[in-house]
């Protein structure tokens, strides 16, 4: 089974925003899946979009699979994965010379194509 896949590690937005995008589009045609994202206006959207475009171009390589290239319209989003990645550990003073702790989250983003015949 062919599957194409692309990762965006320690994009810098918390994995719980990007979900929400990636739920609305598991399972979608790609084509679909970028048409859907583009009018969603979160800042995720972008990032999951850059990243379905680079498993798209993995698809349509015919240097990485055996000569072959597949169309757009014939590739179905079987994996999108958010995983958290590492915090940034930011310190913030407060009242009485106590600190709160800010995490500035990442998450790792997994998309991955399968063409029609495949699934």
């Amino acid at each position: 089974m062919a599957s194409f896949k692309a990762h965006y590690r320690n994009a810098r937005i918390s994995a719980q925003k990007v979900r929400l995008l990636a739920n609305l589009v598991r399972g979608m045609y790609a084509d679909e899946a970028l048409d859907t994202l583009k009018f969603q206006p979160q800042r995720g959207a972008r990032m999951l979009e850059k990243c379905i475009k680079s498993a798209i171009g993995n698809a349509q390589d015919p240097d990485q699979n055996d000569g072959r290239s597949h169309r757009i319209e014939e590739l179905v989003l079987t994996d999108v994965r958010i995983d958290g990645g590492p915090m940034l550990k930011r310190i913030r003073p407060r009242a009485r010379g106590t600190a709160f702790m800010i995490k500035k989250r990442s998450s790792h983003i997994h998309v991955g194509l399968t063409p029609i015949d495949e699934v």
